[in-house]
């Protein structure tokens, strides 16, 4: 995707002109003239096209065994000075756990005694050494240098406050020589170079001071400030140490740590959890047919809206985004009404397609074109766990998460309160499905609870209890049943895991409200666009959803093609649950 937002001389724009200054500009000057300025700086960077050559024939010098095979190609990564290591399958926990073992076997193989610490962070692992052992933690690390381009910086903190160089350079030889904490790693990216990674998943390594027969740590962490020097060692695998593990998809590694640091901690969310979808590809004649024999459906317009089922691939690129950014995640539902994506492998053991009738104990209720009804529905799969995540195909993770981002360890689920209110005026014919759903909502909760909600919850994936959706049921008998049998959005609606269950969850003491970081984007706005490029570019955002709501049709192929080039720069690399090209369905 040429995305004028990535330039490095925007980047830099962004970093030193204060933000208040850019609004002030971004308010006077057109957004079309904006854009062109920001595509002319960018063809300018090509000058550096020839440093950058420079370097590329350096690193073939200097590495030829990684132009050998295509899985470990090294190339020049985005528009830093980065050499990365081209990987079909990268992703975080991938260059996480390749960082560890990387830097553990250099200090196997120099004799450097260490043991995993729990950090602050979950996305990179974190070692102790000895102070006494930084003469042999600088030769382990100089010789990584014959192996590949591995970086190291130093840290203040948790903060970076170095630039990051080869390990074996002088500066680097400055860096193990002084700092407290250095973080080093390599970096990936995937053939394309649209998803780079680098040193947020590398290997923190830490220089604890003996002080009366003790080690002290040089910065806080989750366990302890200091151990005895003869700390007994043990051997746990490294999800002990992170909520950013693969628990159900692959044994993960093993490390050597202390055993403070191996037992579980309050926090800690032990509890698996599943993602429900619920998707349709309105562009299916069959499905098409079925809608049709119930005429136009729906009271308003909004809800008749074929927006509202166009299939632009987003499903696809969801999962991409789940197995890149939540490997924690047991098992996948997708909901849908006699469908199937023509791309998805069913023969995947951690996916499974749930017809609506499987949950749907009257069947008088199908087919059912009402997503109100569909969603009253899902605490009735067979097999889902008590506590899951519940996914719009619009919606994705932006970046890594962590099971505390959703859940407490004590089973509460966290709340997004939206800064969008239901309106306070009383339920009306046109009001649009959402409004009518959360007045019905307040009505509710305001009889049971004597509270009246004001603020909608965001669209980002919703934390969810079956066994509180079970309660609900029961306790607004009425309200559910006619929700579950209404075969198109009705007035009467109540909308249940995307705004009622939050509320009722709080009132009842299992829910919290928190916050995630999280855009909202409107295909049908004019500047969708240009925040698309700012999102790929920054990728700064836990969740985000792409919403369609109004488009009639005539925009429909430009903003599939677009939002499709985004979604591909984004989200590279195919997950598991997508079929191999030319593999039998």
């Amino acid at each position: 995707m040429g995305n004028p937002e990535a330039s490095a001389v925007v980047g830099a724009y962004r970093t030193l002109v204060p933000s208040g200054l850019r609004r002030r500009i971004a308010r006077r000057v057109p957004i079309r003239l904006r854009t062109g300025l920001k595509q002319l700086l960018r063809h300018a960077t090509a000058v550096t096209l020839l440093a950058r050559a420079l370097r590329a024939a350096r690193a073939r010098r200097r590495w030829p065994h990684l132009f050998n095979a295509q899985e470990r190609l090294a190339v020049l990564a985005g528009h830093s000075r980065h050499v990365a290591l081209v990987r079909p399958t990268v992703s975080p926990l991938g260059l996480r756990e390749a960082n560890l073992e990387l830097v553990s076997t250099l200090f196997d193989e120099e004799g450097v005694d260490y043991f995993a610490v729990r950090g602050e962070s979950d996305y990179r692992s974190c070692l102790a050494v000895a102070e006494a052992d930084r003469d042999r933690v600088a030769r382990a690390l100089s010789r990584s240098a014959a192996t590949g381009p591995v970086y190291v910086t130093a840290c203040r903190g948790d903060v970076e406050v170095g630039r990051r160089v080869l390990c074996g350079s002088r500066r680097a030889r400055q860096f193990v020589g002084g700092a407290q904490v250095l973080r080093v790693g390599m970096v990936w990216s995937d053939p394309a170079a649209s998803l780079v990674i680098g040193l947020a998943h590398g290997c923190d390594i830490e220089f604890w001071q003996q002080q009366d027969g003790r080690l002290v740590a040089p910065r806080p962490n989750r366990v302890t400030d200091d151990v005895a020097f003869d700390e007994p060692r043990v051997v746990v695998p490294v999800s002990r140490l992170t909520g950013f593990a693969a628990l159900h998809t692959r044994r993960t590694r093993s490390v050597r740590t202390i055993a403070p640091c191996a037992d579980a901690l309050p926090e800690d969310v032990r509890f698996p959890i599943d993602v429900v979808y619920t998707w349709v590809d309105g562009d299916d004649p069959e499905w098409q047919h079925r809608r049709a024999v119930y005429g136009e459906g729906g009271y308003h317009s909004e809800s008749a809206n074929a927006a509202r089922y166009i299939s632009r691939d987003e499903l696809r690129y969801s999962l991409r985004a789940l197995e890149q950014n939540a490997p924690w995640v047991r098992h996948v539902y997708l909901v849908t009404d006699r469908q199937r994506p023509g791309w998805l492998n069913e023969r995947h053991p951690r996916i499974t397609v749930v017809d609506h009738s499987e949950i749907f104990h009257d069947s008088a209720a199908l087919p059912t074109f009402n997503s109100h009804a569909i969603e009253s529905r899902l605490h009735h799969i067979k097999g889902l766990s008590e506590h899951f995540l519940y996914f719009n195909d619009d919606m994705f993770l932006g970046r890594p998460v962590t099971p505390a981002d959703f859940f407490l360890s004590n089973g509460m689920t966290r709340t997004f309160l939206s800064p969008s209110q239901v309106p306070q005026w009383e339920r009306t014919l046109g009001d649009r499905p959402v409004d009518a759903a959360g007045k019905n909502n307040r009505r509710l909760l305001l009889d049971n609870f004597g509270s009246a909600i004001v603020q909608k919850i965001r669209h980002a994936p919703y934390a969810l209890r079956r066994s509180v959706l079970q309660e609900i049921e029961t306790e607004f008998a009425e309200a559910h049943w006619n929700t579950s049998m209404s075969r198109f959005r009705s007035a009467d609606d109540i909308s249940i895991p995307s705004s009622l269950y939050h509320y009722y969850a709080y009132f009842t003491g299992r829910a919290i409200p928190s916050e995630i970081t999280f855009a909202y984007l409107d295909l049908a706005r004019p500047e969708i666009q240009r925040r698309l490029g700012i999102l790929l570019a920054r990728r700064d955002r836990q969740a985000f959803c792409i919403n369609d709501t109004l488009s009639d049709g005539r925009d429909v192929v430009r903003q599939t093609v677009m939002l499709n080039k985004f979604l591909q720069a984004y989200y590279p690399v195919p997950s598991p649950f997508e079929r191999k090209e030319g593999e039998v369905r």
